[in-house]
């Protein structure tokens, strides 16, 4: 059985892939405040990223200690191999599912 991305996952796994190098929770947060105009909470930001990360879509490592966070280091994400072939098809499925709405109201 193929694992479907959810909509709030195909966002956040979005908002990833956009930030590239970037990517942790907080800036998957603003970049998704940012698209959307709507608020977004970190904590279910953390928990696609974890749920994602269990279906093998992204991964996780830490970075280094910096000193304006306190010494704190911040858990990174990136998509997988796998992650960006299920963006690429949730891409071809909303582009076929789009195709027959009309241009004019």
């Amino acid at each position: 059985m193929k694992k479907r991305l959810a909509g709030f996952e195909e966002l956040v796994l979005l908002a990833t892939a956009s930030l590239g190098e970037e990517a942790y929770g907080v800036t998957v947060q603003q970049r998704l405040e940012a698209e959307t105009g709507s608020a977004v909470a970190l904590g279910a930001v953390y928990a696609v990223l974890d749920r994602l990360e269990r279906k093998g879509y992204a991964r996780s490592a830490w970075g280094e200690a910096t000193p304006h966070r306190g010494g704190r280091r911040k858990r990174m994400f990136h998509v997988t191999a796998p992650g960006l072939t299920a963006l690429r098809a949730m891409g071809r499925i909303r582009s076929r599912l789009a195709q027959p709405i009309p241009k004019h109201a």
